[in-house]
Formats: structure tokens, C-alpha cells, sequence
């Protein structure tokens, strides 16, 4: 199955229809273009399986394939391209902190695949396609929508986005670039549906300061706080208040140390972000303590859990400690998360969270309902493709869409065929949708419940 010269064709092998796991294939005159290359996790007892998108329909035509484009440094759009890259083997592009974050992970495992410094705002030919990098806010700094431009029409790919107008790192979501870069008008505009049934606007990470400081100054002993590794801004904005309250900050956890280097290699983090070995947390006085953790989603053998049931070489908590966590429970998380807040809660530490706060201590990366109405008033698109979230949240986005004026709204899922030209249809179930597997060799194989 080739794409033809007037033909302009979506076909998404992971993230329509469930939220992660992103991979998107862009098809037009003999050639594919993919977007993201992510996993997921499955959680089997105490173990994380670590799951990807079956590659086979591209591989089988990987001599087409002209590019992959990485949008942004999250698990869910960069963290397959280590296990697929001997079945895709085409150019990788990426910008400076995503390329750092991705090139540390091929590194660790040792894979040779080569990644391009793109830089945001700028535009790439990779016949027949040309791609314009819109930036965009989003949970991780360098995020970008991509305006795909083809002689049969042009596709707005949103990938993750919101409109925060002060990420505290990076710039803001600039409105205005936006307009001028969409003043002509777009096939389909293919989008994030992740928050599409929250009402409102996403709160900006400017807004979580107040709401963070507070929670710490008012712990009397050492404070520990859960975020996501990959929220520059959030530790940026955990390091102000740790100097501000007079405690020495620490990490624990290698994705949180890998991002901070990378971050720092592309001068997202100054001198004036400064940790201490974990090393020393046991010869300073509690009240001194604040600690940034890996592992919120309550992950076996992360920073939290071993900090939980003290079994983490550097420190002990005690009664009287402090756990904040400033992030959100991912669907199909709540039984390990609960079982981790209780396990604080035995050793005597208080917990701060969403539910017990009334001042804001996480924002949401993705858009509410107010920012996706804007983005399609922004938008002359002629069809809207709502992907990244469950059933749920694409009919929810659709129906955002519909009211905005956009005239035809698909929802389709993994393997589905979205022909956007010459004739506007949905061919259900062209490309395998299946998901692979490491198993514990560390070799890719079916899932069990394919």
C-alpha cells in the first residue's frame, strides 16, 4: 500500500485511542513520514513492562520512510526509538534538549542510531514533505506542534501542547507566531486530546509557586517531593524554594540527574541550581533536608518506593517528614500510588497532595476545554483528527470541534487509515496495531494480550 501523488494519508500505529505510546505515520507521493516513536507501561505484579507499537507496517516499506521527528523529550514519543531503530534505520531529527535526552538513552543502550539538532521555529525538507517546528508549551521545555506541508495539502500535527503564557523555563506560548503561521488554511489539524473533558484553562507552572512554598514552609522536618524528571520548569521552580526556606536540595532517581544534565548542557538550569550528594542528607538537621524524587506514579524500585520502605542507601525518613506530590495520577496508577501514600503514612510522614491542598501544587501539560476551542478558532481547518486520550477524550475533543466550525471530525484508532485527500474517508484496521514487548533478555516480542 503506497500513497500516491494526490494522496495525503494518516495512519497512526500508537496513541489514538489511549493515551502514550505515540507513533504517527504521515503518507504522500511513494513516501511516509514518522512522528514520534514512544512506549507505554503495563504493570504486572511489581514489575513495569515496557511496551511499544508493532513497526511492522513501516518497516516492510522503511526504503519510504524519508524521516522520523521527535517533538518532544517525554518516554511516550522517544522512548521506542532504542528498540525499533534496527527495523526503521532512516534520519532522526530532534532539538537541542530532546536530541541531548534522547542521545544519553541510545547511549545507555548502545544503540547507534544518529539524531540531527533541529532548532524550534525552524523548517526542513524531506521530500516531498516540508516541516515547520511551531513552538509550543507544554510538561518539558522545547516542545513543538509541526505544520506538515504537501502538494496535496497541509496537516497541523499539535503533538502535546497548552498555552501557558509563563512556563518559568522556555518562552511562552506565542499567540501571534502562531497566527502567522496559519493564516493559510490546513487539511487537518490531528490533536492532543488528553484534558478535552476539563473545563476551563490548564493553569501555567508560574501559578504553582505559591501553592509548593507553602507546603514546604510549613513541614518541620525534612521535606520529599515527587514530581515528574522530565518538568524543568517544576524544578526550577523546587529549587527557588528550597533556597528560600534556607534547606539544601538533593535529587534521587537517574532520570531526574540525566534531565538535569541535559537541561544544563542547553542552558535551561544556571549555577544557581544547586544540589548536594545524597551522601551527606544524613548528617544534616531535618529542617535542612528537601529532596526531589523520582517515581510519583508509585514505580517499583524508584526513588519513592525505596524511600518508603527504607531501603535507600543515603537516608532514612521519619515520623514528622514531609511527601508532596506535584504531579497527577496517571489513569490505571491508583492502586500503586495508594499503596505507596500508605506506606509513607505507617512510617509517621505527613502527605500533601491534590486532595489536601487547597493551593495549586501541579499543572497539567495538555489543554483544557477554553485552549482547544481557541486553538480551532486559530485554526481554518477542514477536518480535525483527535488522538492522544481514550474513547472519552476524542469524542469529547470532536464534539470542541464541531462547535468551533470545523466541518468534519474522524475518530478512528490505532491501525486506522485517514485518508485526508484526494476523498475524505477512514479505512478501519489497514495496518497492524498490536504491541510489543521486552521480555527479560530484553528482546522485542508479541504481548500476551494482543
Amino acid at each position: 500500500m503506497t500513497p500516491a501523488e494526490s494522496d495525503l494519508w494518516f495512519l497512526p500505529l500508537g496513541g489514538c485511542g489511549e493515551i502514550g505510546m505515540n507513533l504517527s505515520l504521515y503518507g504522500h507521493a511513494g513516501k511516509w513520514l514518522m512522528v514520534d516513536c514512544g512506549v507505554t507501561f503495563e504493570k504486572r505484579g511489581a514489575i513495569n513492562v515496557v511496551q511499544t507499537a508493532d513497526p511492522s507496517f513501516i518497516a516492510e516499506r522503511k526504503d519510504q520512510l524519508v524521516g522520523l521527528i521527535v517533538t518532544h523529550a517525554h518516554q511516550d514519543h522517544l522512548g521506542g526509538i532504542h528498540l525499533l531503530w534496527d527495523q526503521l534505520e532512516c534520519p532522526i531529527f530532534a532539538s537541542p534538549f530532546t536530541r541531548h535526552v534522547l542521545q544519553s538513552k541510545l547511549r545507555r543502550e548502545r544503540c547507534g542510531a544518529p539524531v540531527v539538532e533541529i532548532l524550534p521555529g525552524e523548517n526542513l525538507t524531506l521530500s516531498p514533505f516540508h516541516l515547520e517546528w511551531l513552538p509550543v508549551t507544554h510538561s518539558t521545555i522545547e516542545s513543538s506542534a509541526l505544520l506538515i506541508s504537501t502538494e496535496a495539502g497541509k496537516v497541523l500535527h499539535t503533538a502535546d501542547w497548552k498555552m501557558d503564557p509563563n512556563p518559568v523555563v522556555g518562552e511562552a506560548f506565542d499567540k501571534n507566531l502562531w497566527h502567522s503561521k496559519l493564516s493559510d488554511p490546513v487539511k487537518a489539524i490531528v490533536c492532543d486530546s488528553t484534558n478535552a473533558t476539563r473545563p476551563g484553562h490548564s493553569l501555567s507552572e508560574d501559578e504553582l509557586y505559591e501553592g509548593l512554598d507553602h507546603a514546604v514552609a510549613n513541614s518541620k522536618g525534612r521535606v520529599v517531593v515527587g514530581c515528574f524528571a522530565s518538568n524543568i520548569a517544576r524544578l526550577d521552580t523546587l529549587a527557588k524554594i528550597a533556597k528560600k526556606n534556607g534547606r539544601y536540595l538533593t535529587v534521587l532517581g537517574r532520570s531526574l540527574k540525566e534531565m538535569i544534565r541535559s537541561a544544563k548542557a542547553t542552558g535551561y538550569l544556571d549555577d544557581e541550581f544547586e544540589t548536594i550528594s545524597s551522601r551527606d542528607l544524613g548528617f544534616l538537621p531535618p529542617e535542612e533536608v528537601m529532596i526531589i524524587a523520582t517515581g510519583s506514579q508509585g514505580e517499583p524500585n524508584a526513588a519513592l518506593e525505596k524511600l518508603a520502605s527504607l531501603c535507600h542507601r543515603d537516608i532514612d525518613l521519619n515520623s514528622g517528614d514531609t511527601i508532596i506530590f506535584s504531579s497527577k495520577t496517571i489513569p490505571g496508577n491508583e492502586k500503586p500510588i495508594a499503596q505507596l501514600k500508605a506506606k509513607f503514612r505507617s512510617l509517621g510522614c505527613e502527605i500533601v497532595d491534590e486532595d489536601n491542598t487547597e493551593l495549586p501544587i501541579h499543572a497539567s501539560g495538555h489543554p483544557c476545554q477554553s485552549e482547544l476551542r481557541e486553538m480551532y478558532a486559530m485554526v481554518d481547518a477542514e477536518i480535525a483528527i483527535p488522538v492522544h486520550g481514550e474513547q472519552l477524550h476524542l469524542e469529547a475533543n470532536a464534539s470542541l470541534a464541531q462547535e468551533a466550525g470545523i466541518k468534519r471530525q474522524l475518530i478512528g484508532s490505532n491501525g486506522d487509515l485517514f485518508r485526508l485527500a484526494p476523498q475524505i474517508s477512514i479505512k478501519r484496521g489497514v495496518a497492524n496495531a498490536s504491541r510489543l514487548e521486552q521480555n527479560e533478555d530484553g528482546e522485542l516480542v508479541g504481548c500476551p494480550n494482543n
